[in-house]
């Protein structure tokens, strides 16, 4: 009896997590794969332009200094002389100096510090939702984004995409009834650059988001690799030595 109890027991478990996770699989957006690569210095130099001109207006970066730039082949005088919009010293945290709680009244929420946003959020899909935004008059901004339903953040790359509408197809919802389901955005209004050019402004901006996330990862990796690799050649001396030592006993 109490072998049939615990049964019952861990399948009910099983549903009770299983299906909510399975759900929230089967209605998730799918994601475009952000190209990565931290090793990249050029396009994180162009991401961090992009970031300075057009994120940093309204986002912090409030753990990462501009001085800690020079660790992606950026001069101090380049620091100074292309992306000190907001201070005069690079030894300054990556702030922006709108109030949050003016921030507050005008989009309806603080903007959040972009610092780990690629940690949490994950990098796919803060390069999804950059490629994502679409008109929508019915938003006090004008804008709403696929990935982000009902956003209060307006699009600020618009000049660069231009202007996405929406294509809607019909579905039958569980109730029966007929439902318009979002299916893909067109363009309708091209901005200053082909949306190829767009895709690869915003995977700049994206890959240095994600080194800001943690500018130490290259450096971080690179010393594990190279303690992984002596600890294997200092087992090969030590297993000969060993055997040298104990030769004679066995």
């Amino acid at each position: 009896m109490k072998s049939t109890c615990a049964q019952t027991m861990k399948k009910f478990l099983f549903l009770a997590f299983a299906l909510p996770t399975a759900a929230l699989a089967s209605s998730a957006m799918h994601l475009d794969t952000a190209p990565i690569n931290l090793n990249d210095q050029e396009s994180l130099q162009r991401g961090a332009g992009v970031f300075v001109n057009y994120c940093l207006n309204c986002h912090s970066a409030g753990y990462m200094r501009y001085s800690r730039m020079t660790d992606i082949g950026l001069s101090e005088a380049q620091i100074k002389d292309n992306l000190l919009f907001a201070t005069d010293k690079p030894g300054n945290l990556m702030t922006v100096a709108m109030r949050g709680k003016d921030a507050k009244e005008w989009f309806g929420a603080a903007p959040p510090d972009l610092s780990v946003i690629t940690r949490s959020r994950g990098a796919d899909w803060v390069y999804t939702y950059l490629r994502s935004f679409y008109r929508d008059d019915s938003r006090t901004t004008g804008w709403n984004n696929r990935v982000f339903d009902k956003v209060g953040m307006p699009h600020v790359l618009q000049e660069l995409q231009g202007h996405l509408a929406p294509v809607y197809h019909a579905e039958q919802g569980e109730d029966g009834k007929t439902h318009q389901v979002l299916d893909h955005l067109q363009l309708v209004k091209p901005g200053k650059l082909t949306l190829a050019e767009y895709d690869a402004l915003t995977a700049d901006l994206v890959n240095y988001l994600a080194w800001v996330g943690e500018p130490a990862k290259g450096q971080r990796m690179t010393t594990g690799l190279l303690v992984v690799l002596f600890l294997s050649l200092f087992f090969v001396a030590a297993f000969y030595l060993k055997k040298e030592f104990w030769k004679d006993v066995h």
